[in-house]
């Protein structure tokens, strides 16, 4: 953002400035022309209430949420809230958030899209009412950088060979347009892995445990990681991978930061058309 405001006072549009710094259009206009009241109440404590988040903080949630958009995530206002949650968990920063929801609270979100009109409030069309919407997620894959292309698998039933037999349980799959695959993840409905069920898995295959069977925020992170081990993105070979929208991939604070960190790029397929696509 520094660079961003230096680059527009020496002359650079604040559209192209925001383009080649990656940073919010209003946001740089704002402080640019020192008119972001909003950051400043950031950093303001009036009466009893104090800020939650300082200004960078909640720029990064922004800049989270805006890049999340870009790429079909589709934010709600509740994902918002526990976006927040997350933030303030990750970086050990008290808050009177419902630990028990993992949500911030109702009032919260009010004074955050005050601070930030930048973020609006959109309703998603769906895909017959939006053809255009399959267009810009083809331009925005061709824009991507070359690399490892994956497909995140959904929710598949399977059967144990266990006490379990005939509940389901969960198979991440993952593999390259090359044909090449990531060991699976395999979740289970039970509170303790047993080592009878790892009989006959695939070499390298992680596991997982959890009351419902399927794919959480924390199951998820895991095998994020367990994706990069095997993909092994780097700044000369990013990584693209493609997946749905399910919550536990796309509202997930920590897998967001991690792919940016690790030189990968998550585009989800839009809503109602994966079949298709």
């Amino acid at each position: 953002m520094s660079n961003a405001i230096e680059a527009v006072e020496n002359g650079m549009p604040v559209k192209t400035a925001s383009r080649n710094f990656g940073v919010p259009r209003m946001s740089l206009k704002r402080r640019v022309t020192s008119k972001n009241v909003a950051a400043v109440l950031v950093n303001t404590v009036l009466g009893n209430y104090k800020p939650v988040f300082n200004q960078a903080q909640e720029e990064e949630l922004v800049n989270n949420i805006l890049e999340m958009e870009t790429r079909f995530y589709g934010t709600t206002l509740r994902d918002v809230r526990s976006l927040a949650f997350q933030l303030a968990e990750k970086n050990g920063i008290p808050h009177p958030f419902s630990s028990e929801l993992g949500l911030a609270g109702e009032d919260w979100l009010l004074g955050f899209r005050r601070r930030h009109p930048e973020v609006s409030l959109r309703v998603p069309e769906s895909t017959s009412a939006a053809r255009p919407v399959v267009t810009q997620f083809f331009k925005i894959l061709g824009e991507c950088p070359p690399g490892i292309l994956a497909k995140r698998g959904r929710r598949q039933v399977g059967r144990i060979v266990s006490g379990e037999r005939g509940e389901t349980t969960t198979a991440v799959i993952c593999m390259s347009a090359g044909g090449t695959f990531v060991p699976p993840m395999l979740i289970f409905p039970r509170k303790r892995m047993k080592a009878e069920l790892m009989d006959g898995a695939p070499p390298g295959t992680i596991f997982a445990c959890n009351s419902s069977g399927w794919m959480r925020l924390e199951v998820f992170e895991t095998w994020f990681h367990h994706f990069i081990q095997h993909a092994k993105p780097s700044k000369e070979d990013p990584a693209l991978l493609l997946m749905d929208g399910h919550l536990s991939h796309t509202k997930n604070l920590k897998v967001i930061e991690a792919a940016r960190t690790h030189f990968v790029t998550i585009v989800c397929l839009p809503p109602r058309c994966t079949h298709k696509l």
